[in-house]
């Protein structure tokens, strides 16, 4: 089992997890809200696809000065001041379903807005967790952070499925408008997390003193370049409706979209040996290549059900990638770096999905979807091993090396 020795030992880490958990389920109310209510209003499929593009680009450009506020502000006033605009857009986004007939620029607009402000708050959130909990318990709040995501994914989809279903589209954003009122509540009962720095204005040049720094770590970039491997090559979320189609069996589409989340529940809730690990790049490493080999074994499986335990196996790979590359950057990264460390790892991890969208469904227009799949998986494997075999460092990576950064506060019960 994972430990909770971060939720005994530290009452702000327990504040902000259930924090983060409550605003993640609210979150995804409105994530499948949104799709829902334009396909309603417009009945494009181009309409629908347009969501991501209008929210990769604020996240990038936001996420880069979040990272530096991060590295300036107090942690927590920045997650507490954009949880309160999250709020706020939750309201109108409520407000305009609840007109006679809803518009549907607003939709766009919303979505948009709501990148932008999670590109300010994420690197805080992130950077606020090594000033939370001891050194030795990195691990364990990691293990932790990543149940969050896979609860969520596992849940939060069905449940807001069926609410739209029964209730309406604005009972979801009723949904979610209640979640950050209650986050926030916990949020401010957070002690302040200021930065180590001077309190001066943030500049987004700033940025590059923390690219410059990872560069300068070719265990860092190794993680980075897994992920991307990870997420370019091994996550055909695209896939999935014509995965559904295929077999005839388009009831088992939510399937199809939980099962990753499902390995990841299933990897965190037996998570306790993590913490008995020194080698923190190796498997990270090991994780992607398992990523790539289980999507794939996907490609070949014979039915349904075998693809489902594929990406189920790839789910529990990426749990094992993310909890140890959190690990490595929480204990080895300088904290008044982290904001920005913290930045490029979201521009990373929002690239990553993206561009795996692209390239999974231009290769499936081209040479099918089990070619789509097989081949990212294989290159997804290959490129673990050329990363490992050019960066070093990261397989020999041991965090009873690595220790930095201010040591988290007292223990309160």
């Amino acid at each position: 089992m994972p430990s909770t020795a971060p939720w005994r030992s530290s009452r702000d880490f327990r504040l902000t997890w259930t924090s983060g958990t409550v605003t993640l389920l609210g979150s995804i109310f409105t994530m499948t809200a949104i799709p829902l209510q334009i396909a309603g209003l417009t009945g494009s499929p181009l309409a629908v696809g347009a969501v991501g593009a209008v929210e990769l680009v604020p996240v990038i450009l936001f996420g880069l000065y979040g990272g530096v506020l991060a590295d300036r502000a107090d942690r927590r006033t920045v997650a507490l001041a954009t949880e309160v605009a999250l709020a706020a857009l939750s309201a109108l986004l409520l407000a305009n379903a609840l007109l006679g007939t809803p518009a549907v620029w607003p939709l766009y607009v919303a979505a948009g807005v709501a990148a932008a402000i999670q590109g300010i708050q994420q690197p805080s959130v992130e950077a606020m967790v090594p000033r939370l909990v001891p050194q030795d318990q990195l691990v364990a709040a990691g293990a932790l952070l990543s149940l969050r995501w896979s609860i969520g994914g596992v849940a939060a989809p069905a449940a807001a499925g069926l609410l739209i279903a029964t209730a309406g589209v604005p009972a979801a954003y009723l949904v979610d408008l209640g979640t950050f009122l209650l986050s926030i509540a916990l949020l401010a009962r957070v002690r302040p997390v200021p930065s180590e720095r001077d309190a001066e204005a943030p500049q987004l040049t700033e940025f590059l003193d923390g690219a410059r720094y990872a560069a300068r770590r070719p265990d860092l970039v190794g993680t980075y370049l897994a992920d991307l491997a990870a997420t370019v090559f091994a996550l055909p979320t695209a896939l999935f409706p014509f995965l559904a189609a295929e077999s005839d069996a388009t009831w088992a589409l939510g399937l199809l979209y939980s099962a990753g989340a499902a390995g990841s529940l299933i990897a965190a809730a037996t998570g306790g040996w993590a913490e008995r690990v020194h080698r923190h790049g190796r498997l990270v490493l090991l994780s992607a290549a398992l990523v790539g080999a289980a999507t794939a074994a996907a490609a070949f499986a014979p039915g349904l059900w075998a693809v489902l335990l594929c990406l189920t196996v790839a789910g529990g790979a990426h749990w094992v990638g993310d909890t140890f590359r959190s690990a490595i950057w929480n204990q080895s990264i300088p904290d008044e770096l982290r904001g920005r460390a913290a930045g490029l790892e979201m521009l990373i991890g929002s690239a990553g999905p993206a561009l795996g969208d692209l390239r999974a469904g231009g290769l499936a227009a081209r040479q099918g979807i089990r070619a789509a799949l097989r081949t990212g998986g294989l290159l997804c494997l290959g490129s673990s091993a050329a990363v490992s075999a050019a960066l070093p460092a990261l397989w020999r990576y041991d965090q009873r090396a690595h220790r930095t950064g201010p040591a988290a506060p007292e223990p309160t019960p």
